[in-house]
């Protein structure tokens, strides 16, 4: 196996994947810890969105929503999903797949308070995914919420993280003569070793 180099060097994953969102938020002019995020629903036929992912943590990758959302109700369903991070500005990506739990405790408060107060009331006023009649029966809800929770609202019961414990990353970057450089990380369980392979572009 030949030796990785540059901007793929590093023996541990998460270590790399943080380095490149560092870079893209050098270079990136909105959003560089946006992801596709895919999920299937219980007919298995797929979903995407796009979240912002708020933290590389040592052994996943986080994000928050609405626990009431479509793409909760799909991931508790599942336990599993997959991620795409795209930076056009640096011509690389990142892929992940794998399993998935709740981020429930003091880290989801702790990152619920550091939030603006609009989104803050935002969490408690929208139920995400559902039918809505107009705009102005969201702005009402907002005001209700806001007249019962004060200028420092706590965190929603219905409203957290997701924790994904990948089992495959894949780092990608482009090349010359669409020749990319293509490096797969895979294991068969959270806490096994990881092999890495270069694929074909």
């Amino acid at each position: 196996m030949e030796s990785r180099s540059g901007k793929f060097a590093g023996d541990n994953p998460f270590e790399i994947a943080d380095r490149w969102l560092s870079e893209a938020e050098d270079t990136e002019p909105n959003d560089p810890n946006a992801i596709a995020l895919s999920t299937v629903d219980a007919d298995g036929l797929p979903n995407a969105r796009m979240v912002l992912l708020k933290a590389i943590d040592r052994d996943a990758f986080v994000f928050y929503t609405n626990y009431e959302s479509a793409k909760a109700g799909e991931l508790d369903s599942a336990g599993k999903a997959a991620f795409v991070m795209h930076w056009k500005s640096l011509r690389r990506q990142i892929r992940v797949r794998g399993l998935v739990e709740k981020e429930d405790g003091q880290k989801a408060d702790a990152y619920f308070a550091s939030r603006s107060l609009k989104s803050r009331l935002g969490a408690w006023a929208s139920r995400q995914s559902r039918p809505l009649s107009s705009r102005a029966a969201l702005m009402a809800e907002v005001a209700k919420v806001t007249a019962i929770h004060g200028a420092n609202p706590k965190r929603p019961p219905f409203w957290g993280g997701f924790r994904i414990i990948p089992l495959e990353i894949e780092f990608w970057a482009d090349g010359d003569f669409r020749l990319h450089d293509r490096f797969v990380w895979r294991r068969k369980d959270p806490q096994g070793p990881w092999t890495v392979t270069r694929l074909n572009p």
